[in-house]
């Protein structure tokens, strides 16, 4: 496994390191990585991807002043496509939202404008806000995950040792089902801190074995790697070791610093066919 951590892609990077915070709109507190980063570690070619899909971040605590001094706040989603050449480092993207909250504007479009602009510039293609008032209970309703559940499986576990061997079929009969687990952890590539998720898993091909499936994703508990890198291996790898033809892989990641990260990976899907939110989120 290759270690990122000291990549020159990564050389500026605020993350793990003592900022202090702007509170006046700055947008070049944004970081973009290139996704190559850890595409190359897949042997993924970006000019063919194997998938489609989407990130899809939620911003809990974004405000700014409008043009009276008042403040305002919101809750935001951001939908940038995997096709994009740069993701946007997580705390850079934090520092960021933060700049807007002693900066005045004349209305909700303006911000959203801004910030469209800004975060397209900055991962090299075109990306979708939306802003959500706190009233609209019903833009992030929590939802049940489709499918069946896995996290009650009796199994023993021995190795969190990240490893794709453990994936095997219980039946070489073709069947599309959907699975889920709350069990999904991993690291940050830099600094180490836990991320913790649900996932959907939802396939046809060669029936599963849950088990298998389950140890695998257990086996991410000690590894280090973004969110977005993180779902992308398990689409792979599990492409790879399997025989299926249809495939989609959906995180539901807890916030950190006020944002959440929402990676969609899918054999023929472009956006994310269902709406579901955890609540750990």
């Amino acid at each position: 496994m290759t270690d990122y951590s000291n990549a020159p892609e990564l050389k500026g990077s605020v993350l793990g390191q003592s900022t202090e915070y702007v509170d006046t709109y700055t947008p070049s507190l944004l970081f973009p990585i290139a996704r190559k980063l850890n595409r190359d570690d897949l042997n993924i070619d970006e000019r063919a991807l194997p998938f489609k899909g989407q990130d899809i971040w939620t911003g809990y605590e974004l405000s700014w002043l409008n043009a009276k001094g008042k403040p305002v706040v919101a809750v935001a989603s951001f939908v940038f496509p995997c096709q994009s050449s740069h993701i946007i480092e997580s705390k850079s993207f934090k520092l960021y939202l933060n700049s807007f909250n002693q900066t005045r504007f004349d209305s909700v479009d303006d911000v959203a404008a801004i910030l469209t602009a800004d975060l397209s510039a900055a991962v090299a293609m075109p990306i979708t806000v939306n802003l959500y008032s706190p009233a609209d209970y019903n833009c992030l309703p929590c939802t049940p995950l489709p499918g069946e559940c896995i996290d009650e499986l009796d199994i023993e576990v021995t190795d969190y040792q990240l490893g794709a061997h453990s994936l095997t079929t219980a039946s070489s009969n073709t069947v599309t089902e959907t699975l889920h687990s709350h069990l999904l952890k991993s690291n940050c590539l830099i600094t180490s801190q836990p991320d913790w998720a649900s996932i959907i898993i939802r396939y046809t091909g060669e029936q599963l074995c849950k088990e298998s499936l389950l140890r695998y994703l257990i086996s991410f508990r000690t590894h280090n790697e973004f969110h977005e890198q993180c779902v992308e291996r398990i689409y792979c790898d599990l492409m790879a070791q399997l025989n299926i033809s249809e495939l989609e892989v959906y995180a539901r990641y807890t916030r950190r610093g006020g944002l959440d990260i929402n990676p969609y990976r899918s054999t023929s899907h472009d956006s994310v066919p269902f709406a579901v939110k955890i609540n750990r989120q």
